[in-house]
């Protein structure tokens, strides 16, 4: 669950199942995100929400997200991320001359973007504090994972594992997506998931049912519901 405590995300994007689907996306992942359908009353909701990140699509209606970008870095200090179904370099450059921090191509993995918008934040010092399902608790900055209240003796990656699962609860993730997300690529043996993930069932399962489930042949899904 997300608070105004963790850092907040503004998405700029017209269409309307795009806007939801990033939305919903970031509020698993621990921030607080709001969504704007074009540059109406941007302003305002700058003023009022106070990001520290947006997400802008480029091919707006009225004015574009390159218009709004500049309107972006007058009034705020918040990183931005471009989204854009062109692939033409000339706007990329542009985007990344105006002040953009970074550039993502429709299509694209809502993991993919939640990684770039993680990365720009730590870049600038801001990232999720903690990330709660359940009883479960995810503090990757301090390191540390809670679960009914008892400490998870967790490794770096088993914690960067979990935070991937629970970012993703209720979806089924991949095998090759969870090697690309969480050891950062997927040329690898997918056998290193499963090692990881019988690890880390044994330590959670040690305070609570099963919430790592397998959907056989698909991957794996984090439910809190057990």
């Amino acid at each position: 669950m997300a608070s105004m405590n963790n850092p907040r995300v503004l998405v700029v994007e017209d269409e309307t199942t795009m806007r939801t689907s990033i939305v919903r996306a970031l509020d698993r992942a621990g921030y607080t995100a709001e969504g704007l359908p074009d540059g109406t009353g941007l302003e305002d909701t700058l003023d009022g929400f106070r990001p520290d990140l947006v997400v802008l699509d480029v091919m707006l209606p009225g004015r574009d997200g390159f218009d709004l970008l500049g309107i972006v870095r007058d009034r705020t200090d918040a990183g931005i991320v471009m989204v854009t179904a062109r692939d033409a370099l000339d706007d990329r450059l542009r985007g990344l001359d105006t002040g953009a921090d970074d550039y993502v191509v429709k299509p694209f993995l809502l993991e993919e973007l939640t990684s770039r918008i993680r990365a720009v934040l730590r870049r600038r010092g801001r990232t999720p504090t903690a990330l709660t399902v359940g009883d479960l608790v995810i503090d990757e900055e301090a390191g540390v994972a809670t679960r009914a209240g008892a400490p998870l003796k967790l490794t770096a990656t088993e914690l960067r594992l979990l935070r991937y699962l629970a970012e993703q609860r209720g979806r089924t993730v991949s095998k090759n997506q969870i090697l690309t997300q969480v050891w950062g690529y997927d040329a690898y043996d997918p056998n290193l998931v499963e090692v990881h993930l019988s690890a880390l069932r044994r330590k959670l399962e040690a305070h609570g049912p099963r919430i790592v489930h397998t959907a056989r042949g698909l991957g794996y899904t984090l439910r809190s519901d057990g």
